[in-house]
């Protein structure tokens, strides 16, 4: 799938920064692809790039409109559709993390044929996986893990991507959710593969590989949460994971989109170790990652040195404080 760039972030009318967590994503680790945002009356999220209109972003360059948004059941709502054709009509391609097909709602197909424009689903993979063996394969692999869905699980990932090759490790970051593939350019949507199939997808998204290179796989909702516990598991098995990060927000109370209330960081790492151990018996956890964007500076210094004592691992805010620690402990507990 090549999706053509520079991008027009579309945000819709979402209700929240987190409903458009797919378009900070991809603004917050590939600015130069993003060149503006679409947004519709009463969206209160914002990019902090320029509002243009359809008309603008082509002048500009932009060659692909992307569907930044995230709701449950990954669906397109119908107000929208008009923006879309509207985009299709203007010169651009349309790329979607939805689980909604663009190509399945009868004005977006007609309009991207009549205009010869793409259509990428990003979420929808054309991959035929096998099902998980969890056999010992060579290379390493950390996961990050949440006890939460939207903690920063993904933004920890590419952090230790990047603070790793610094530090002359062989990592790479590997996609498991739509905004991470927009990212990366590879990867799949562990969440839209057959239930069947998950591990052995994350068999396929982080094969073996050489004895010192790591794989850092981005993880995906929570073992604790109602929804997602189903796809985080999978996700576990299939990545036979050497390490793992707990992520987590400590202003939460309960788990995003549910009634059930927020399980400890020591619970989540418990969890984690007894589930994973499945597929690797040395699972173990090298960090926690706190996510602090509601804090003040002061305040988050606090909630990080209290993490980090309660639980005898290195704690930080991988954006705001990078993951400096973090490496130490993987470099001390896994030396090449």
């Amino acid at each position: 799938m090549q999706i053509a760039t520079p991008y027009l972030m579309f945000l819709g009318d979402v209700p929240d920064r987190l409903a458009a967590k797919t378009a900070y994503g991809i603004n917050d680790w590939r600015p130069e692809w993003c060149v503006g945002q679409l947004r519709m009356e009463g969206c209160a999220a914002d990019l902090g790039i320029p509002d243009l209109t359809l008309e603008e972003a082509v002048a500009k360059g932009c060659r692909t409109l992307v569907v930044g948004v995230v709701n449950a059941g990954g669906v397109l709502p119908d107000h929208w559709v008009a923006e879309i054709v509207a985009a299709l009509e203007a010169g651009l391609d349309v790329a979607s993390g939805l689980h909604v097909r663009l190509g399945s709602i009868p004005a977006i197909a007609g309009a991207a044929e009549r205009n010869g424009r793409a259509l990428h689903d990003v979420r929808h993979t054309t991959e035929t996986f096998p099902t998980g063996k969890g056999t010992k394969r060579p290379g390493r692999r950390l996961l990050t893990v949440g006890t939460d869905c939207s903690v920063g699980k993904k933004y920890t990932a590419l952090a230790l991507e990047r603070g790793m090759r610094e530090r002359g490790f062989d990592a790479d970051f590997r996609a498991t959710g739509q905004t991470g593939v927009f990212i990366s350019g590879r990867g799949v949507a562990i969440d839209a593969v057959v239930a069947d199939f998950i591990s052995g997808a994350v068999e396929w998204v982080a094969p073996a590989a050489e004895p010192n290179h790591w794989d850092l796989i981005e993880g995906q909702g929570s073992l604790f949460h109602p929804s997602f516990a189903g796809v985080s598991l999978g996700l576990l098995h299939g990545a036979q994971a050497d390490a793992f990060v707990v992520c987590h927000e400590p202003t939460r109370t309960r788990m995003r989109g549910v009634e059930a209330s927020l399980p400890t960081i020591q619970e989540v790492i418990d969890l984690t170790i007894r589930c994973g151990s499945l597929t690797n018996p040395g699972i173990r956890p090298v960090g926690i990652a706190v996510n602090t964007h509601a804090l003040s500076e002061a305040e988050a210094r606090a909630v990080l040195a209290e993490t980090e004592s309660a639980h005898g691992l290195p704690a930080t805010d991988p954006v705001r404080f990078g993951v400096e620690g973090i490496v130490d402990r993987l470099s001390a507990e896994f030396p090449a």
